[in-house]
């Protein structure tokens, strides 16, 4: 392993958790886009409830990452990555590693989201394509998998995937992230272990939805496994094997983000069945949830794609005021699902 800094791109609460756990082994430059926040960092040592290690410098430069970091993680909301990435491209060059830790889509280029230009797999992005894109990086890979920051951040017990189409990717992301209460695990379907990060938060936005009517587990198991199912019918159109849904990046990822307050997109669902609207919900949030934009995108890909997608498509409706979270439970629990497997 290489004695040079690892970097961290995205001061946000889960790129503070992965830059505490890396700080561990290695010197670690955390990035944070504004002069607020770096001054603040600098100032404090903590973000949020979260302490900074002592091997962390906090930086405002990603040319500093670039020149300073041959392994950097890139941890920003998907909305702002293909613009960082533009920005950090004229300083990486092809011997740098980019192990990203974002689960949402990019709508490449200036495509809008209508039936009058209908979206297709050739107009969505993952955040590794736009790596691709963007740079003259090579080796690229993501991490993904039952990762709740702030459980993190208490050191609890987890564990994650790395995946890559290059074993190096893989080695480094396990050696550099891995310890006794962290554990690391490998995949060489990229694509699939990034459309299983991306498509859980549909899912999860709709667990909190049930949460929120005080509905109980048996519901909430119900909507997962159902959301899982229709995970997979989407990821095998994006690309994605179906093994990885049945992962801990897909079923792992899942399980945690549908049953926990500390999930985003959970909460997003939780506050809407409680009657705010998106628009507070989104208003009052420090961060993204990726699962909004998400079930928009996903939402005219299965129509384009003719693939049924009864979740996706209801909870868009909730989303833009034309249905009740009450009155989807109620549709939900009529539609004529018919096979419980059928994707095998």
């Amino acid at each position: 392993m290489s004695n040079r800094p690892v970097g961290i791109i995205g001061a946000g609460s889960f790129g503070t958790a992965v830059a505490n756990i890396l700080a561990e082994q290695v010197s670690v430059l955390l990035y944070a886009r504004t002069a607020a926040k770096v001054k603040s960092l600098k100032e404090t040592r903590k973000n949020g409830n979260q302490n900074l290690h002592e091997n962390i410098t906090v930086t405002g430069s990603l040319k500093q990452i670039a020149e300073s970091c041959e392994v950097i993680f890139p941890i920003v909301p998907s909305q702002n990555f293909r613009s960082m990435m533009k920005k950090a491209s004229p300083y990486l060059r092809p011997y740098h590693i980019l192990i990203h830790g974002t689960k949402g889509l990019d709508l490449n280029g200036d495509n809008t989201i209508s039936k009058k230009n209908p979206l297709t797999r050739d107009h969505v992005r993952t955040m590794s394509e736009v790596i691709l894109e963007e740079s003259n990086v090579v080796r690229v890979g993501c991490l993904a998998g039952p990762n709740l920051a702030t459980e993190m951040a208490e050191c609890q017990p987890a564990a994650s995937v790395v995946a890559s189409h290059f074993d190096e990717v893989i080695k480094t992301g396990q050696q550099l992230l891995k310890n006794d209460r962290f554990l690391i695990y490998g995949s060489k379907d990229l694509i699939g272990i990034e459309l299983c990060g991306i498509l859980k938060n549909i899912i999860a936005i709709g667990a909190g939805a049930i949460s929120g009517l005080g509905l109980g587990d048996n519901a909430r198991s119900m909507l997962i496994s159902r959301g899982l199912v229709e995970m997979i019918h989407v990821g095998k159109v994006l690309g994605g094997d179906p093994k990885a849904f049945i992962g801990l990046a897909g079923v792992g990822d899942l399980i945690a983000t549908c049953s926990s307050k500390l999930s985003r997109n959970f909460t997003v669902g939780y506050r809407l069945a409680q009657g705010e609207t998106l628009k507070q919900i989104m208003k009052s949030m420090e961060e993204v949830a990726e699962g909004v934009n998400t079930i928009n995108i996903v939402k005219v890909l299965a129509e384009n794609y003719k693939i049924r997608a009864p979740i996706t498509e209801t909870l868009h409706k909730i989303l833009h005021g034309k249905m009740t979270v009450e009155e989807a439970n109620v549709y939900l629990m009529k539609f004529p699902f018919q096979a419980d497997i059928d994707f095998l």
